[in-house]
């Protein structure tokens, strides 16, 4: 959701003259946005801001002033606390505000002192955004809700994204059908829990998750749609349905289950059980067989035992994960785990972390070493590091490289996999197919 938000941000600035630069050595203004999920992210903007503190007054120096803002869920959480460390920022402005940037920047170039901007508006950000465009991307992310109202105990978003607003059916059709006409062939749905998305549609009440992608995938040129981060408990039988029916929707879910132990997802104020979690598996895999899965894991939880984690590895060997992001537990200022008793050393958390990552990296290799000799198809969305090759992704979120014309870019391609690498594909090209043809998995992929 920040790489979308960045985007949207460059969309408000172009119209006052700005454009992306490649390195803050040569920006007259520098937006750090910003991450609050893991103490080690929010540290790292104050670490950021010392370095671009230098380049502010090498440029002061010569007469080029440089606008220095802090964006996003660390400057919605810690407003007035970056103004303190930092008193050289200009602009600090939470994910809700950033639609005001323009008016923001005027500020600081007509006012003294910091813009600070951490409101949560009574209208929608999206009121006042333009359309985004393809801007010659062939895949790319599209937000339809923001906000969770479920306040897990470890997590900030309640806090600083806020409570969960779903964009109306008709916005997120009009801005895909935008995309896909500018050339967009795959595009990402994005929510801090994306499945509870309820859209109003005109004249029909509201539409699910699982009714929008339907509707989605009636846009003529829009061939590949996902959506990302999901909430256990809320996966309906629209959505279940759609990942049987859809052929446009690809056979990969990011289904975030934190830990396999019921006591410590209870702490975590999770609303589903191990059980529970395989169950809804199990429906989603009978629906669609070849779908994979990857999830979100948090090893030493406070009060997270040696059978809490063995609990959390049998889930993991259960459910055959091709992929996850697996964390220490990071307590968060004014979450109610940060208070709990019973934190977990240190030494303790690493040591679980490992086995737990060396575990789900096995089986990412041994999902990807499945794919040699298999047959699939790939959206080529970008150059290689080499010559002549191309890189793309499977409808399984694998990364896909390949030699190929450089007029195959944009196109999904029919790819044989001769080899497979920890984080990699490589395939050799088939056939192209043809322009704007639905296509989900090939037959053969994975079954």
């Amino acid at each position: 959701m920040n790489v979308y938000d960045a985007e949207r941000m460059t969309d408000l600035l172009a119209p006052i003259g700005y454009e992306a630069v490649d390195i803050p050595d040569d920006a007259d203004l520098v937006i750090l946005n910003t991450c609050h999920i893991r103490e080690k992210a929010a540290e790292k903007v104050y670490s950021d801001l010392g370095r671009l503190r230098q380049m502010k007054a090498v440029r002061a120096d010569g007469g080029e002033p440089m606008v220095l803002a802090v964006a996003g869920c660390v400057a919605q959480a810690e407003g007035e606390e970056i103004l303190r460390r930092a008193p050289f920022v200009d602009m600090v402005f939470g994910p809700q505000a950033y639609h005001r940037l323009p008016e923001m920047v005027a500020r600081v170039h007509r006012e003294k002192g910091a813009v600070l901007d951490t409101e949560f508006p009574a209208r929608s950000k999206f009121d006042y955004l333009p359309k985004p465009e393809a801007q010659g991307r062939f895949s790319a992310f599209l937000t339809v809700q923001e906000g969770c109202d479920k306040f897990c105990t470890f997590c900030v978003v309640p806090y600083t994204r806020g409570a969960e607003t779903s964009r109306p059916v008709a916005d997120v059709i009009a801005d895909a059908g935008n995309l896909a006409a500018g050339g967009v062939r795959e595009i990402t749905l994005l929510g801090q829990n994306v499945n509870a998305y309820h859209g109003q549609a005109r004249g029909f009440g509201t539409k699910t998750l699982g009714k929008l992608i339907a509707a989605l995938a009636d846009i003529d040129g829009l061939d590949r749609i996902r959506y990302t981060t999901s909430y256990p408990a809320e996966i309906d039988s629209d959505l279940i349905n759609a990942h049987r029916d859809i052929e446009q929707l690809m056979p990969y879910l990011h289904l975030p289950v934190q830990s396999g132990s019921d006591r410590i997802l209870h702490a975590m104020n999770r609303r589903h059980g191990a059980s529970d979690y395989k169950r809804l598996v199990e429906r989603l895999r009978r629906a669609r067989p070849d779908l994979a899965l990857s999830s979100d894991f948090i090893v030493g939880f406070p009060g997270e035992s040696d059978a809490d984690f063995k609990a959390t590895m049998d889930l993991v060997d259960a459910v055959e994960f091709v992929g996850a992001y697996s964390f220490k537990y990071s307590p968060r200022p004014g979450t109610p785990a940060a208070a709990l008793l019973g934190q977990v050393p240190d030494d303790v958390k690493s040591e679980r972390l490992q086995a737990l990552q060396e575990k789900l990296n096995a089986g990412q290799a041994a999902f990807n070493q499945g794919a040699v000799g298999k047959k699939m198809s790939v959206l080529l969305d970008g150059a290689g590091r080499h010559s002549g090759q191309l890189i793309g992704r499977s409808p399984y979120m694998q990364a896909v490289h390949v030699q190929a014309p450089e007029d195959h870019l944009g196109k999904i391609v029919e790819l044989e996999i001769e080899a497979a690498h920890p984080n990699s594909l490589a395939g050799t090209l088939l056939d192209a197919l043809p322009e704007h043809e639905n296509l989900g998995a090939s037959a053969e992929a994975m079954a």
